[in-house]
C-alpha cells in the first residue's frame, strides 16, 4: 500500500515536477484519487495512448454556456474526438499537412528565426518569451496558413487571448472565458471570411498553396467536411502549435544553460540537433499530462480501471522513467530519446510533430548563434513559471546577450 498521499497538482514544484513524480512512478505507479487515476510509468502510459478502449470523446471540462463561439470551436478539435469523426478530420489535416509541406517551409522558417534572433541581439536584456519563443511559432503558422503579413500582429493578440480558456488560467483570472470566447469569435469570423475570399478568388495556378487552401481541396469531396469543421480546424492548429513550441524552445534552452558541456556539443557540432530535440521533448516535455476516459473496465499497472474512470496520462514522468532511458535525469543530446511520449503515440500522435521539430531544430540553431546568450541577473528570479503544469514552461525568462 502507497505512503504517499493524494497526487494534486497544487502541489507540485513548477519549476521541477520530477522528484515528486519519482515517488509516485516508484511508489504508486497507478495512482488513485477521487478525481481519477494518474499514470506514472512509461509502459503503462504508451499502452493507454495506443489502446482505443482508452479515448478523449469529450471536452476536458465543460465550457460554460456563456461562451457559445469556443464551444462550437472546440467540438471541432480532433484532440477531443474519438473514431470515427476523428478519424475522417485527421486524414483531411494529413493530406495537406504532409512533411513535405513542412520541408517547404524550412527556408521561410529560417528567416524568420534569423530576424527575430537579430532583434534580440540589439537588446542588452530581453524577456526571450516576449521577444522571440511566442512570437516565433505564431509567424510560422501564419505563414502555414497564409496568413496576410498586416493581419499576424492581431492574429498573435487573438491567438494569446484564446489560452485563456485553458483550465489554470481559467480558475486564476475571472475574464478568462469570455476574454477566449470573445478570440474565438473573432478567430472564426476570420477564417470563414478567408474560406469565402478563397472560393470566389482561388489562388493563381502559380502560387504554392498554403494550408488553407490544401485543406479547401482535400475537403471539397466530403459533405461531412464543412466550414465549421476547417474553421475549427485551422483554429486548432493555431492553439495546438503556438503555447506548446513556445515552451519547447524556452525549456530547451533553460536545459542547455544548465548544461554547458551539451550546450557546447551543439554550438560545435549543429548537424546534432535533430537528435537532439527529441532528447530535449524527452527531458523536459512541453506538455507534461494529457487525460483519457476508460471506454470499458480495464487494468493499468494491476490496477483495476472502471468504465468511465478518467485516465491522467503523466507524460513528464513518462519520459523520465529509467525502465526506458537509462540515467533518465541526465540531458545527453547524443542519446536515442525516440518512443519518448511528448508527442504522445497511437491514434492522438501530434499531427504537428514534423513542424513542432523543425521550429526547434531552427529556433535553437539561430539561438546559438547568439554566443553571449545567458540568463538574466533580477531580483526576482529571471525565470517565472506559467501556473500551469499541463502547456508548462515559463511565463517569463529574462536574457542577455551580451
Amino acid at each position: 500500500m502507497s505512503t504517499l498521499g493524494p497526487f494534486r497538482t497544487s502541489d507540485v514544484h513548477l519549476p521541477d515536477p520530477y522528484p515528486l513524480y519519482h515517488r509516485y512512478r516508484e511508489d504508486d505507479p497507478v495512482h488513485e484519487t477521487d478525481t481519477g487515476w494518474y499514470v506514472f510509468r512509461h509502459d503503462d502510459v504508451a499502452r493507454v495512448l495506443a489502446d482505443r478502449r482508452y479515448g478523449r470523446g469529450a471536452l476536458p471540462a465543460p465550457l460554460p454556456a456563456s461562451c457559445p463561439h469556443l464551444r462550437r470551436t472546440a467540438a471541432n478539435w480532433m484532440v477531443f474526438m474519438d473514431p470515427p469523426r476523428h478519424t475522417r478530420i485527421r486524414a483531411l489535416v494529413a493530406r495537406s499537412f504532409t512533411p513535405r509541406v513542412v520541408d517547404q517551409l524550412r527556408p521561410r522558417i529560417r528567416e524568420i528565426a534569423a530576424r527575430l534572433t537579430a532583434a534580440l541581439a540589439e537588446e542588452a536584456q530581453a524577456d526571450l518569451v516576449d521577444r522571440f519563443a511566442a512570437p516565433f511559432p505564431i509567424l510560422v503558422i501564419s505563414e502555414l496558413l497564409g496568413i496576410r503579413a498586416d493581419d499576424r500582429p492581431w492574429f498573435r493578440a487573438r491567438a494569446v487571448d484564446l489560452q485563456q480558456a485553458t483550465s489554470a488560467r481559467a480558475a486564476r483570472r475571472p475574464d478568462a472565458y469570455a476574454v477566449a470566447d470573445a478570440a474565438a469569435g473573432e478567430l472564426d469570423a476570420y477564417f470563414r471570411a478567408e474560406l469565402s475570399r478563397r472560393r470566389t478568388a482561388p489562388a493563381p495556378a502559380s502560387d504554392t498553396p498554403d494550408l488553407i487552401d490544401l485543406m479547401l481541396h482535400a475537403a471539397s469531396p466530403d459533405p461531412a467536411l464543412d466550414d465549421d469543421v476547417l474553421v475549427g480546424t485551422c483554429i486548432h492548429l493555431l492553439t495546438a502549435g503556438h503555447e506548446t513550441t513556445t515552451n519547447l524552445l524556452t525549456k530547451s534552452l533553460l536545459a542547455l544553460l544548465a548544461h554547458p558541456y551539451q550546450l557546447g556539443l551543439l554550438r560545435a557540432r549543429p548537424q546534432l540537433l535533430p537528435e537532439a530535440v527529441e532528447e530535449l521533448v524527452r527531458y523536459d516535455s512541453p506538455v507534461q499530462m494529457i487525460s483519457r476516459i476508460a471506454h470499458e473496465d480495464g487494468e493499468i499497472g494491476g490496477r483495476r480501471i472502471p468504465r468511465g474512470a478518467k485516465v491522467t496520462l503523466v507524460l513528464g514522468s513518462a519520459n523520465r522513467d529509467p525502465r526506458r532511458f537509462p540515467h533518465p535525469d541526465r540531458l545527453d543530446v547524443r542519446r536515442d530519446a525516440r518512443r519518448h511520449c511528448g508527442f504522445g503515440l497511437g491514434l492522438h500522435y501530434c499531427v504537428g510533430a514534423p513542424l513542432a521539430r523543425a521550429e526547434a531544430e531552427t529556433g535553437l540553431a539561430a539561438l546559438l548563434d547568439l554566443p553571449g546568450l545567458r540568463l538574466a541577473q533580477d531580483p526576482d528570479g529571471p525565470v517565472r513559471y506559467a501556473d500551469d503544469l499541463v502547456f508548462h514552461g515559463p511565463a517569463r525568462m529574462l536574457v542577455r546577450t551580451a
